[in-house]
């Protein structure tokens, strides 16, 4: 079992304070802004959010659990491309996440690349993390 952790200063109140992640188990992502602006406008100046950090674990899972189960079945992939989206509603939530993958996968047809996609989407560590999310899309497609 491994445990990663994350630290946060925050000063002041929700609206006009900010943030900082301090640190990281590994020290990759090193320090970032976080701010109340950056999860509820489309200008974050440059500052990230909790969302935009979700999204990004998504779609990492998602590809890893994808890349996984393609070459369990005899297919792995020369490459996958995936996104995630994460759509944030102050006072509701997170109320969405759409994920999109193009996947380069040789001797694979699309209803083959379909159910691994839709595989990887349930079983994931990150979605069944988000499983109270009300909407979580996907959108694959195999290209040549």
């Amino acid at each position: 079992m491994t445990e990663r952790t994350a630290q946060v200063t925050w000063q002041g109140n929700l609206l006009e304070g900010s943030g900082t992640i301090v640190s990281t188990t590994t020290g990759a992502i090193g320090e970032q802004p976080v701010s109340w602006p950056a999860r509820s406008t489309d200008d974050a100046g440059g500052v990230t959010s909790p969302e935009e950090l979700i999204a990004a674990a998504h779609a990492a899972c998602f590809s890893m659990s994808l890349a996984s189960g393609l070459a369990k079945g005899g297919h792995a992939p020369d490459e996958l491309r995936t996104s995630a989206s994460v759509s944030f509603q102050p006072g509701e939530g997170i109320t969405r996440i759409a994920l999109t993958v193009e996947g380069r996968v040789p001797d694979l047809d699309d209803a083959a690349f379909q159910q691994a996609a839709q595989t990887a989407k349930e079983n994931c560590p990150v979605s069944k993390a988000l499983a109270g999310v009300p909407e979580i899309s996907l959108a694959a497609s195999l290209v040549a």
